[in-house]
């Protein structure tokens, strides 16, 4: 078995393993990943195993330290249905030589949940285990199971009930730009940040990913009170952002769009993944954020951060 490093000239090859695999997903297709390699010094790796591609692993480094990757919500190796514990075994002792030999101290790796696989892919899990990886940071995700959705409290629905009478539309739009300033809004006042994305990154990126990226405004007059970034997935919806004007908030504009979503849109999948609601590296709790997810019916799935030294 043999690592190469991932170049332009490997795009293709790349993007085409990962649409055919296991835990494959557009997140990590080049055409996403690479839209950001300004921020990030990119060191993916392609697994070969006598010249027959077995898996990739998206990175980048900084300072000696190899991540996977830290341009994405969550990673990891990218496999396809061929692939066996005792093989991701051999995977995690190829790597380990090459970042001996490459001077990397350790390599800090995204699992990616269990929900987003569309086979069962977590031999990644025992190998790190195996290679006595230490799990550093634990993240708390809200999910609703379409197999098993549990009823909203009648709070939550009389409220919902109540705004759709307030003249609020529910839209679709290619336009980030509201959105993202009505964002850039709320993280600024109640946060002291901003978005990860500008609007003309996303507007990029959806038009890039079309049946993948898609943008859900609540409005009145015209006037955005609330809006959802939603990603697609085979078996997933993830709420990429959700933004609410102090306006929205009085009338349930975000709870009308978000019941709209998941009640009437997308009744087709599996999961509804609402994000995580945690903050500094996992050790703290957004009570208030949780709750309302909760409320939806969200129940809990772990995004894991693990540490490797080499």
């Amino acid at each position: 078995m043999k690592i190469k490093k991932y170049n332009l000239n490997s795009k293709d090859i790349w993007n085409n393993f990962n649409k055919d695999a296991k835990n494959g997903l557009f997140m990590f297709d080049r055409n996403y990943m690479d839209y950001h390699s300004d921020r990030f010094i990119d060191n993916s790796l392609m697994f070969y195993e006598n010249e027959k591609l077995i898996a990739l692993l998206p990175c980048n480094v900084s300072q000696n330290i190899l991540y996977s990757h830290q341009g994405l919500t969550f990673g990891g190796f990218i496999v396809d249905e061929n692939m066996k514990q005792s093989k991701m075994l051999e995977c995690f002792e190829v790597l380990k030589e090459y970042m001996k030999e490459n001077n990397f101290k350790k390599l800090i790796y995204k699992s990616t949940p269990y929900i987003y696989h569309k086979i069962p892919a977590q031999e990644d899990l025992y190998a790190l285990f195996r290679n006595n990886a230490k799990l550093f940071r634990r993240d708390i995700a809200s999910v609703i199971d379409y197999g098993n959705m549990i009823r909203i409290n009648s709070k939550k629905r009389n409220k919902i009930n109540k705004s759709k009478k307030s003249g609020i539309d529910i839209v679709y739009s290619d336009k980030f730009r509201d959105f993202i300033n009505l964002e850039n809004e709320i993280l600024s006042k109640y946060h002291n940040t901003k978005a990860v994305h500008t609007s003309d990154e996303m507007e990029y990126l959806k038009l890039s990913f079309s049946n993948n990226i898609h943008l859900y405004e609540a409005r009145q007059s015209s006037q955005i009170l609330a809006g959802v970034v939603v990603y697609e997935y085979d078996n997933v919806i993830h709420t990429q952002y959700m933004a609410n004007s102090d306006e929205g908030r009085k009338i349930g504009a975000l709870d009308l769009l978000i019941d709209f979503l998941i009640n009437e849109k997308y009744t087709d999948r599996k999961y509804f993944d609402f994000g995580i609601s945690t903050e500094n590296g996992g050790q703290f709790l957004n009570h208030g954020l949780i709750s309302q997810k909760e409320e939806f019916g969200g129940r809990g799935v772990i995004y894991d951060f693990y540490e490797l030294c080499i």
